[in-house]
């Protein structure tokens, strides 16, 4: 029978080999050390993986058996403060990007949901069982995004550590759970109406000029809470997005609404359009923005801001004078495939547009006819 592969760690004297875990009959690991006592060379097994025992706790203990002795607390602090967790990971990770978008979610997700699970452990010491339990007990708090983005993360920081070689990464494939996210959101003329007049209404103006401002160009809010006034060139009739969700900076066009409202808006002195604490960058507007929501009568799903993009987006596709290629650009999608969304509502402007052209022959048929008739 072939000797079993051996695999090396990070710790001299430390090596494991893959096995089958006495309990769930998957794939373990089963740390051995090696190491000489009175001049004899000694091999035995340290411990498996799914009982606790990592690379470093077996560096540890193979320490302890070259001095005769325990580990002190201090050898003991040591040999966990070089072990990769899924915090140092993580914090690692972000170091190294520095212009990481959307960190400040992210770093959320860590903390609320990564970190209180699998924060003091190495990716090596995660099993699918447990990935299982984290995922089950987030879907009957979260959505089913939101535990994707989860995952998602922890999927980002395990394949950073394989990346950087810090330290092994999972032992399995750690499957995405599928998410219908194409949500499109509309409102009636009547409930349009109703938010219109819900904006002009509430005390609180920059936060419906921001809305407003979805409404007429489809902008994004993260892209709204980084718009600065000098972004805005008015006399070129386009605004500047700098640093994008897509990626590159790019100018989507200025349209008359969007000017008279910009220049109507109240300035604060701060370099942002839409400011928040002490004139800086807006972080959230949430609490503003769903008062205007609630008082215009929408349902409590219709998201305040988002939504208003997709209304947008609907707008502009029902005319049946957009194309979808324009309206990828103006909502500035990275691919067409989330633009393709809209393509229904295309698709039915665009039958009644042809139905205009069958209506106006059928008339003439029928005016010949009647002619003809009179004629007799």
């Amino acid at each position: 029978m072939p000797a079993q592969k051996r695999f090396k760690t990070q710790y001299p004297g430390v090596y494991y080999i893959e096995g089958k875990s006495l309990h769930s009959g998957k794939t373990d690991r089963i740390f051995n050390i090696r190491y000489r006592a009175n001049g004899k060379p000694i091999e035995e097994k340290a411990g498996r993986a799914s009982q606790g025992m990592t690379a470093a706790r077996a560096s540890m203990l193979r320490a302890a058996k070259m001095d005769g002795k325990k580990p002190t607390n201090r050898e003991r602090r040591k040999s966990e403060d070089d072990r990769w967790t899924i915090t140092r990971l993580w914090e690692s990770y972000k170091a190294n990007k520095p212009n990481l978008k959307g960190v400040v979610t992210d770093d959320n997700r860590f903390e609320n949901h990564i970190k209180p699970v699998f924060g003091d452990k190495l990716p090596s010491e995660i099993d699918p069982l447990s990935i299982d339990r984290l995922r089950i007990k987030l879907l009957k708090e979260k959505s089913p995004g939101t535990v994707k983005n989860v995952m998602e993360l922890l999927r980002r920081i395990c394949h950073y550590a394989q990346k950087k070689r810090l330290t092994p990464g999972l032992s399995f494939t750690l499957e995405m759970p599928s998410v219908n996210n194409l949500r499109t959101e509309d409102l009636t003329p009547d409930q349009l109406k109703a938010l219109l007049e819900a904006m002009d209404g509430d005390i609180n103006q920059q936060a419906a000029n921001l809305m407003r401002m979805v409404l007429y160009t489809g902008m994004r809010r993260s892209e709204l809470f980084k718009l600065k006034w000098t972004d805005i060139d008015e006399q070129r009739g386009f605004i500047r997005l700098e640093d994008p969700k897509g990626g590159t900076d790019m100018s989507i066009p200025l349209n008359d609404a969007a000017t008279d409202l910009l220049r109507n808006h109240p300035r604060t002195g701060s370099e942002y359009v839409f400011p928040g604490k002490d004139g800086k960058q807006r972080k959230d507007i949430h609490h503003q923005v769903n008062r205007i929501r609630d008082n215009a009568g929408l349902p409590k799903s219709f998201r305040a801001l988002h939504g208003l993009r997709h209304v947008y987006a609907s707008m502009l596709a029902s005319s049946g004078k957009v194309d979808l290629y324009t309206l990828q650009r103006l909502l500035t999608h990275k691919s067409p495939q989330m633009t393709m969304r809209y393509a229904h509502l295309r698709d039915s402007a665009l039958k009644d547009a042809s139905q205009v052209a069958g209506d106006i022959v059928s008339s003439v048929v029928k005016d010949q006819k009647n002619r003809a008739v009179s004629n007799q």
